[in-house]
C-alpha cells in the first residue's frame, strides 16, 4: 500500500472524527439489518414452505453465506490496502441490492442460496470495510472501543430486525412482507455510503507517519501466514473465530427449528433470535474499551466458556424461560469475545498492512458460518438437534483452553505490530 502524504487537518481520535464514526455506525447497522432478516424465517421458510426435511439442506444457505463471505473478507482487506475504502463499502451495498427480492420472492430453495451467496459478498465488503475505517478514525488507542461501538451498531440491528421480521411473519406471512425492512435497509446504506461516507486513507498515511516501524511492501502471504499460524496471539485469535462464528451459524440455522419442534410460535421464536445479538451488540459497548484497559486475553478466554454455558443450557432444557437465560448466555460471552479479538488483531498489524491482516482473520472467522452450519446440519440428521447444539458447546470450551494456552498474557502495545519475521 502507498498511503500517500498525510494532510495536515487529519487528526486522529474518536472526538476528532465523531461525524464520520456515527455515519458509519448507521451504515454498518443497516449490513447488520441484512443478516437479520434471516435469523427467525429463513429456516422456516425451507422447511415450513419448500417442505425440506433434511436439516442439512435446510441449512445449506448459511453454507453458501460461510464460504463466500470469508472469501470476500480475505479479498477486502487487500484491496482496502490498495485502493481504499470507500469503492468497495459501495460496491458491497450495490451487490447486495437483489437479495431481499431473491428471498422473499424466490420460487425455490435454490434461490435463497443463491441470495446468500450475494448476501454473503455484501457482508464480506461492507461489514469489513466499516470495522477498517472506523479503526482507521480513531488511532491506536482506542481500537476496542471502535470495535465495540461498530459490532454494537451491526448486532443489535441484527437482533432488532430478527424480532421484527418474527413479529411481521406471524401476522402476515414468513413471505415476503418479512423482506421489505431489507428494501429500505439496501435503499438507506447505499445511498449513505455513496454520497456522505469519506475514504480513510489519508488517516492511515498519518498514523504510519509517526509509526516505530519504516513502511515497507509487504507480501499478501506473509500477511496470510502470520496471521493464520505465524504468531501465537493471531493463531489463537484466528480459531477461536472460527469456533466463535461456528456457534453463530449453528443458531442461525438450528434454533428456530429447535424452538419450533416444541411448538413454539414464530413471534416467541423471534424473541429467543433477537434477545442473542442485542445482548451481544449492547454489551459490546463495554467490553471494548474495557479491553483497550484490562487487555485482551481474559475477555475472550472467559467469553468462549461462557458461550459453551449458554449453548449447554439450551441443549439441556425444554422451556422458554430457560432458552432465553442460554440465548442471553450466549450473547454476553459472544460480547466479550467478538471485538476484542478484533482489536488484538489489529494490535499485532502495523498500520500498512493491519487491513490485510484483519481481512485474514475475518476469513477464518467466517469460514466458522460455514464449518458450523454444515457441521450442525449432518449431526442434527444422525443424532438429532440437542447433540448438535451440545457438540457446539464442547468445541467453544476447547477453543477457550487454546486461548488461555497460546496467548500472550500481555497484549502487545496498541499499534506496535511486530515485524513480519517475528512470530
Amino acid at each position: 500500500m502507498r498511503p500517500g502524504k498525510p494532510s495536515r487537518a487529519v487528526k486522529l481520535g474518536l472526538g476528532e472524527n465523531w461525524p464520520q464514526f456515527v455515519l458509519l455506525m448507521l451504515v454498518n447497522a443497516f449490513v447488520g439489518g441484512m443478516v437479520g432478516l434471516e435469523r427467525t424465517v429463513v429456516p422456516l421458510i425451507g422447511r415450513e414452505e419448500f417442505h425440506i426435511t433434511s436439516t442439512t439442506l435446510v441449512t445449506a444457505f448459511i453454507v453458501s453465506f460461510g464460504v463466500v463471505k470469508a472469501f470476500a473478507n480475505l479479498l477486502t482487506g487487500h484491496l482496502a490496502d490498495v485502493h481504499g475504502r470507500k469503492a468497495l463499502l459501495v460496491i458491497g451495498w450495490l451487490i447486495g441490492v437483489p437479495v431481499p427480492f431473491m428471498i422473499g420472492w424466490g420460487p425455490s430453495w435454490g434461490w435463497i442460496v443463491a441470495a446468500n451467496v450475494l448476501l454473503g459478498i455484501n457482508q464480506g465488503l461492507a461489514w469489513s470495510t466499516t470495522v477498517i475505517m472506523k479503526v482507521d478514525l480513531v488511532g491506536p488507542n482506542s481500537r476496542g472501543l471502535a470495535v465495540g461501538l461498530n459490532e454494537f451498531a451491526g448486532y443489535l440491528a441484527v437482533g432488532v430486525t430478527a424480532f421484527l421480521s418474527g413479529y411481521i411473519a406471524q401476522r402476515h406471512g414468513l413471505r415476503p412482507a418479512p423482506f421489505y425492512l431489507g428494501i429500505v435497509y439496501v435503499a438507506l446504506g447505499l445511498a449513505l455510503s455513496s454520497f456522505l461516507v469519506r475514504d480513510t486513507r489519508g488517516y492511515v498515511a498519518a498514523e504510519s507517519s509517526v509509526h516505530p516501524e519504516p513502511v515497507k511492501e509487504v507480501r499478501f502471504w506473509d500477511v496470510f501466514r502470520r496471521t493464520s499460524w505465524g504468531d501465537r496471539n493471531l493463531f489463537a485469535a484466528s480459531q477461536a473465530g472460527l469456533v466463535n462464528n461456528l456457534n453463530d451459524g449453528m443458531s442461525w440455522g438450528l434454533f428456530p427449528l429447535f424452538f419450533a419442534g416444541f411448538g413454539l410460535a414464530v413471534e416467541r421464536i423471534g424473541v429467543l433470535k433477537a434477545i442473542y445479538p442485542a445482548v451481544w451488540g449492547v454489551v459490546q459497548t463495554l467490553t471494548g474499551p474495557l479491553s483497550d484497559r484490562w487487555g485482551r486475553k481474559g475477555l475472550i478466554v472467559s467469553g468462549m466458556w461462557v458461550q459453551a454455558a449458554g449453548l449447554a443450557v439450551t441443549a439441556l432444557t425444554r422451556t422458554f424461560t430457560w432458552w432465553l437465560l442460554g440465548s442471553v448466555l450466549l450473547g454476553l460471552g459472544t460480547a466479550m469475545v467478538n471485538p476484542t479479538l478484533i482489536a488484538s488483531v489489529s494490535d499485532a498489524s502495523h498500520p500498512t498492512w493491519r487491513a490485510r491482516s484483519l481481512g485474514v482473520y475475518r476469513f477464518w472467522r467466517d469460514m466458522g458460518y460455514a464449518i458450523g452450519g454444515l457441521a450442525a446440519g449432518l449431526i442434527a440428521d444422525v443424532l438429532g438437534v440437542p447433540a448438535a447444539i451440545a457438540g457446539a458447546g464442547l468445541v467453544t470450551l476447547l477453543s477457550g483452553c487454546v486461548v488461555a494456552i497460546a496467548m500472550r498474557q500481555t497484549p502487545l502495545r496498541h499499534g506496535q505490530g511486530r515485524d513480519l519475521g517475528q512470530a
